[in-house]
């Protein structure tokens, strides 16, 4: 019930909300949450048991040796590599 005091006006949270309080948002979101939960575990579930235990690569996928150093660079550190234009 509103209530005026001179400028003063009180009332109620329902009255100044201009609804009523009943918490349905509350259980829309728990409802949500549960059921994307349940979403996304029957998504990992079945693509865990649908994958195969040990896939093969493909032969393009495949790497048999390690990538070499750009040029100039040295593949073991703290070796000092030898200079270029030195002649023996």
């Amino acid at each position: 019930m509103m209530i005026k005091h001179g400028d003063d006006v009180e009332m109620s949270t329902e009255e100044a909300s201009g609804g009523q309080k009943r918490g349905i948002v509350r259980y829309v979101l728990a409802i949500s949450l549960f059921l994307a939960l349940v979403a996304m575990s029957i998504i990992w579930i079945t693509g865990a048991a649908l994958a195969p235990d040990n896939p093969t690569p493909a032969p393009s996928e495949s790497v048999s040796n390690p990538a070499e150093p750009p040029a100039g660079l040295d593949s073991q550190p703290g070796r000092q590599p030898a200079p270029a234009n030195q002649t023996q």
